[in-house]
């Protein structure tokens, strides 16, 4: 499962890119700086999704100005078992666990625990003698140099430390394989030590490069306090949030309540995933490594809480789970000019990342970029799923469906139907 979780992930991501035009949409030639809720146009989409086949069953939710605008399904949750999808259905949510690792971790950089260009081998010291792999010499063995910088947490929190995330053709990349370090039967302790033996694919701060650094932000968290990264989220996010179904690790007696992972096949049909997919980790007793980077299941309301409280600035229902600046931190543009060298990272929009969020920073060029608001900040799933929090407008979306592989031409058509064809976000001074 896990290879095929992070091996191939900038082919799935690429996707992103390509819109479609499954339900209809109102049209015009004007482009717009302002946008209302249509609750129809957005229902059509919905739909639309399900009947051309593209999932089995959707839900989503909108909040604005201080209130639900919007929820609606449309689908079922199970095909096979003609089970209806629900308000309170289950979702794996896969790469959305990264905003909620990122918040546990930046608390602690608010109680001072550590700097944000503090080395990484200053708290893991497994990390100090990671080596950078420079391509091979003359007899085809690999060449290993020291990095030319240490890598710096700061690195760690935008993807530039140079970690890869799956097996491939490369060195590092069969190193991974190798050593196999998001093994569900490592601890976080174990995944530092393996990962930390697997070269570089470049010296840190030069590149954008998704990556296991998400999970090495939970390292950090469960070095720097001593308790299991998955109870300190529990305690300290999810609790206080009242987000009472999101866990990585789930009772049996919720399984039932699981949407299905479907996958398309060749030929464009739905077809139900492995059993073990079925599950993921949320329901397996043997497993040992809680992920920074995912493995969190989540309904549409408990998100939905997470949301708004980054909408919040840090606040929901008087309690503070983050300082306001350090929310506006977080959802500003981390990258370096420099880094020029962004893999997929275009395909998400005119933006940059921030801390654990992608960043919108300038209006959509053309009507096949996602519609959005110069400001907002976002990340998705491996399934599919979908969040964004738009300041501008007071409003954040949770979309969630279980399609496999990751289609972010339905995220495409969902932010259409939000926010209309026109949308360009408010005009940039």
């Amino acid at each position: 499962m896990f290879r095929a979780l992070t091996c191939g992930l900038g082919a799935l991501f690429l996707a992103s890119a390509i819109p479609a035009d499954a339900a209809p949409q109102e049209r015009s030639t004007a482009a717009s700086t302002t946008f209302q809720i249509n609750k129809p146009r957005i229902d059509r989409s919905l739909a639309g999704m399900v009947t051309s086949g593209r999932v089995a069953g959707v839900s989503a939710l909108i909040w604005q100005n201080g209130r639900e605008v919007y929820f609606a399904t449309a689908g079922s949750a199970d095909l096979e078992a003609g089970r209806a999808m629900r308000r309170d259905t289950l979702f794996q949510i896969y790469s959305m666990t990264k905003p909620v690792t990122g918040v546990a971790l930046m608390q602690l950089w608010e109680q001072g625990r550590f700097g944000l260009d503090d080395p990484l081998a200053r708290y893991l010291p497994e990390f100090a003698q990671t080596k950078v792999f420079e391509g091979v010499d003359g007899r085809a063995s690999p060449i290993l140099v020291s990095p030319e910088r240490p890598i710096l947490i700061r690195d760690v929190l935008r993807h530039t430390a140079g970690f890869g995330y799956g097996s491939g053709d490369s060195y590092p990349e069969r190193e991974w394989a190798r050593l196999d370090p998001l093994n569900p039967g490592h601890d976080l302790s174990e995944l530092g030590r393996r990962l930390a033996q697997v070269p570089l694919l470049f010296h840190p701060g030069r590149r954008w490069h998704y990556s296991a650094a998400v999970d090495v932000q939970a390292l950090l968290v469960e070095r720097l306090t001593g308790v299991p990264f998955e109870q300190f989220v529990r305690e300290h996010i999810f609790t206080p949030l009242g987000m009472k179904d999101s866990a990585w690790t789930q009772p049996q007696e919720r399984l039932p309540r699981l949407a299905t992972m479907y996958e398309t096949i060749p030929d464009g049909r739905l077809q139900r995933s492995s059993e073990q997919e079925q599950r993921g980790l949320n329901f397996d007793p043997g497993r040992k490594l809680t992920m920074g980077g995912a493995g969190i299941a989540s309904t549409a309301d408990d998100y939905m809480r997470f949301a708004r409280m980054l909408l919040n600035d840090g606040t929901l229902d008087g309690v503070r789970i983050l300082k306001r600046s350090t929310v506006r931190l977080m959802a500003t543009d981390q990258l370096d000019p420099r880094v020029t060298e962004r893999s997929w990272l275009p395909s998400k929009g005119q933006g940059g990342f921030g801390i654990d969020f992608f960043v919108r920073t300038a209006p959509p060029l053309d009507a096949g970029e996602n519609r959005g608001a110069t400001g907002e900040f976002f990340w998705d799933g491996r399934a599919s799923t979908l969040f964004w929090v738009d300041p501008v407008n007071k409003l954040t979306a949770v979309f969630l469906v279980q399609r496999l592989p990751f289609d972010g031409t339905l995220h495409h058509d969902f932010r259409r139907a939000v926010y209309g064809d026109n949308y360009l976000g408010p005009k940039v001074q």
